[in-house]
């Protein structure tokens, strides 16, 4: 039975949906519901909008400093309830609560003291005189009301990486979070009430509907999305109608090139760790790993001895390196990649659903290495987006590079090698976003975020994502007598 009830939050108050609609909220590590939250419907947007647009006028006027200071004071704000942030994004993900608290919650946090220092710092071109009797200078300006969705696989931390450096640049934002997870985000809202002006920043909750009436607004001036490739294409399609800004952080396939000299142990630690975090469900997991022939059977025997000590569990099983899928779609599409397996290929262990004594009705996968699969294979082409790891056996450098590059994405990969030589030729041939050497996954709050190809555009975090917030503007002096 449900016993909590979320709301949206729009103008600074917490409110239902216009139609008073709601729908259900899923625990992922159990199947069941516990909780409802508002379907919000084209009244709603309208309303997110309209207060979003009011608060412009003034949020846009504000100086870098009182925008700094608010977002300081949000995050002490979050850090002084972590533990209930993150108890509310365990309930709604499945993931657990210590690994949530120790890797998601502190980078989390930082980015909005990343993005407080850098609303201080904004800069533009020299000004000078470019034209006889004329003095021209840039002005880096807020967008103005901006649209956001914002994905399920990591709810809160994706929240802070748009709204962030959105509110930062002087924009107000209206976000919809998944339906599958709206408790952090309205939560996170409901926080930020105390230290925002009403309808600098509004949340409302609702499905696929919801979001499409969001992108298609006319008033906001940009839309920004993390989500699949679908999805992104939808928005981009949508906002064209309007001219609008689009920012679009889309799915990923992230290559993992291992090459004969490399640390065998320490690759397969690092690699299984950076492929099961969260699940797989990272649009940079590791989850395509690119063998070089003289090391590809030590390699996966390796990796498949670290994905079997490698534990699943409910959210409070302190062993556990990850949780429940969100979704039972998500789960099937899991299952069915690895169902679908051609006879070409093998599972070196795992393949089948996780058996987690108190989480029966969850969403649990086991920690899967596949081996022997060929390029045009759909596990290789597309996203499982879950704890699957793949393995290709290759030959020389120029063969990696080819299947690396060989996919519609291109958002994160890796390179792991001790020659520096080799490491530095193929991360620069690599067609994607973000390269590590010798690791995989880490991020932080002052380097840049985002994929080309069909992963989209748009950076986030880093200076670089503060400035796809701003728009630019000449400004020029006639001097002369």
């Amino acid at each position: 039975m449900a016993d909590q009830t979320f709301k949206n939050v729009i103008n600074g108050e917490l409110v239902d949906s216009a139609s008073g609609a709601t729908y259900d909220v899923v625990d992922p590590a159990t199947g069941e519901v516990y909780a409802h939250a508002p379907l919000s419907g084209p009244e709603d947007v309208d309303r997110a909008y309209a207060a979003a647009a009011t608060a412009f006028e003034t949020w846009g006027e504000t100086t870098p400093r009182e925008r700094s200071e608010a977002l300081l004071k949000l995050a002490d704000a979050m850090e002084a309830r972590i533990e209930e942030l993150t108890r509310v994004e365990v309930k709604d993900t499945g993931k657990p609560y210590a690994m949530t608290l120790s890797e998601e919650l502190p980078p989390t946090i930082d980015h909005f003291r990343f993005f407080a220092g850098a609303a201080r710092i904004l800069e533009g071109r020299s000004a000078g005189e470019y034209l006889a009797d004329h003095t021209s200078w840039v002005r880096r300006e807020p967008i103005g009301v901006v649209g956001q969705v914002t994905p399920w696989n990591y709810p809160l931390a994706m929240m802070s990486w748009k709204i962030a450096p959105a509110l930062a640049a002087g924009n107000t934002v209206v976000v919809k979070p998944s339906d599958t997870t709206p408790a952090s985000s309205t939560l996170l809202a409901e926080l930020a009430q105390e230290f925002l002006p009403p309808g600098v920043l509004n949340v409302i909750t609702g499905d696929r509907d919801t979001g499409r009436a969001l992108v298609a607004h006319k008033t906001p001036q940009m839309v920004a999305i993390t989500g699949s490739v679908r999805a992104g294409m939808e928005v981009a399609a949508s906002a064209a109608q309007d001219v609008k800004r689009v920012h679009l952080e889309l799915g990923g396939k992230a290559p993992v090139i291992v090459f004969d000299d490399a640390d065998i142990e320490k690759a397969a630690a690092g690699i299984a760790e950076a492929g099961y975090f969260n699940a797989g469900q990272d649009c940079t997991a590791a989850t395509r790993v690119l063998v070089q022939a003289g090391v590809h059977d030590e390699f996966v025997a390796a990796l498949a001895e670290a994905a079997k000590a490698t534990r699943t569990g409910l959210p409070d099983d302190e062993d556990a390196f990850f949780g429940a899928l969100n979704n039972p779609d998500q789960l099937a599409r899991v299952k069915g990649m690895v169902d679908r397996l051609p006879d070409h290929a093998t599972v070196a262990t795992g393949g089948d659903l996780a058996r987690v004594p108190g989480g029966e009705g969850g969403y649990f996968y086991q920690p899967t290495v596949l081996a022997g699969l060929q390029q045009d294979d759909e596990q290789i082409q597309h996203e499982i987006f879950g704890p699957v790891i793949t393995a290709q056996r290759f030959t020389d450098e120029a063969e990696a590079l080819r299947w690396a590059n060989g996919v519609e994405y291109g958002l994160g990969s890796s390179v792991w090698t001790r020659d520096h030589g080799t490491a530095l030729r193929v991360s620069k041939r690599l067609d994607f976003g973000v390269v590590w050497i010798n690791t995989h996954i880490p991020y932080m709050s002052e380097m840049p975020h985002g994929g080309f190809k069909h992963s989209g555009y748009g950076k986030d975090l880093s200076v670089y994502g503060f400035e796809d917030y701003t728009r630019i503007k000449h400004v020029m002096s006639y001097y002369g007598e």
